[in-house]
């Protein structure tokens, strides 16, 4: 196929940690790969990540799905985003979160260019019903609309109506394997590990509650930060078996998967799609998890992982147990892991995305 130039917006912070960020980067990487011209355009806080993404100034902390999103609302940004789509001629766009405040919504209001457009959000949404009216007639200018799992399509589609194509997220699954394990001391605990923001959703809380239960001679790595990271550090002072790792790279975030036990994504709430959990899987880690619709997605309880319901402590405890002291089942589930994995590789997502891109352009 002819090589296309492909603009890829992101409405959040390329240097934050992040699940859509990592899509977008991914992509990107996979995308150049194959030989195509494609820039990142986002808010960088910091030195962009990457010789391909086009910083579009800081980002400024928002409320959104319960959590604290790192958007670039303001009209600096904005300005930018012009600027830069004026400059760029690029073949065709791709916004992630279409309607976030910032730079994609300024992209879909311009509409300088075919626009491809994927919905990552799940659960519920203010904006969506205060500017309902508004949306309803800005959606129509997105050329193709695509949501990552069902329940992204049951919020978009709530509020919005349209037809939406449904494109699970996708993981790097080779730079994963390919990062090498983090060397382990003989003797060493096993270990159990988490990466997520430190907020009351993403359920650390009961994860160090479940860990203070476990009575097993076992290892808690932590990654990221968040409002809550203080106060659970408090919480956990002096006990050798908490390892607090502050922000990680994705390197040492695939090292560490490759070298833990477990890894554990105890969420609330407000999870569309369980990239994680795929991402623990492709480094043949056991996965422990809340049975939340979103990881449902992606993990079969019993089959490719051990998943509990959102909040209980107690059936934490005992998937923990389980994952460390059954070692034969601990091997079943690595192994279908490691199988349902490839379904998810960032190759076979970038396929279909080409194909849209090139209809889109021909037509």
């Amino acid at each position: 196929m002819t090589p296309l130039r492909i603009g890829i917006i992101c409405p959040y912070s390329l240097t934050v940690p992040g699940g859509v960020q990592m899509q977008v980067l991914g992509m990107a990487r996979e995308l150049r790969r194959r030989g195509h011209e494609a820039r990142v355009l986002g808010p960088c806080d910091g030195p962009p990540p990457a010789s391909f993404v086009t910083p579009l100034g800081n980002s400024l902390p928002t409320s959104a799905n319960g959590s604290v999103a790192p958007l670039a609302p303001d009209p600096p940004a904005m300005f930018r985003t012009l600027q830069t789509l004026a400059a760029e001629r690029f073949d065709v766009l791709h916004l992630h979160e279409p309607f976030a405040p910032g730079p994609t919504l300024t992209a879909a209001v311009t509409h300088r260019y075919p626009t491809v457009a994927t919905f990552h959000a799940a659960g519920r949404s203010s904006s969506y019903k205060v500017i309902k009216p508004w949306l309803v007639t800005l959606i129509k200018r997105l050329d193709h609309k695509v949501v990552v799992s069902k329940d992204a399509l049951a919020l978009v589609r709530s509020h919005l109506g349209g037809e939406y194509e449904v494109l699970f997220n996708g993981v790097e699954v080779e730079s994963i394997r390919s990062t090498p394990e983090m060397v382990r001391h003989a003797g060493d605990r096993p270990a159990i590990f988490f990466c997520g923001r430190h907020e009351e959703r993403k359920g650390l809380r009961v994860l160090l509650d479940a860990f203070e239960r476990l009575d097993l001679d076992a290892e808690l790595w932590i990654a990221s930060s968040g409002p809550d990271t203080a106060e659970l550090t408090r919480r956990t002072a002096g006990n050798d078996r908490v390892l607090w790792l502050g922000r990680i790279s994705d390197e040492e975030k695939y090292a560490r998967l490759r070298a833990a036990e477990v890894f554990c994504a105890p969420s609330l709430g407000g999870e569309s799609f369980g990239v994680v959990l795929i991402e623990a899987m492709a480094a043949g880690t056991t996965v422990v998890a809340s049975s939340l619709d979103g990881y449902r997605n992606v993990a079969t309880h019993e089959h490719d992982a051990l998943l509990s319901a959102a909040g209980d402590v107690d059936g934490l405890v005992a998937s923990l147990r389980r994952a460390l002291e059954e070692p034969e089942l601990a091997g079943r589930l690595r192994d279908a892991g490691t199988v349902r994995a490839e379904a998810f590789a960032m190759s076979a997502l970038v396929d279909r995305y080409v194909e849209i891109y090139h209809d889109l352009v021909g037509a």
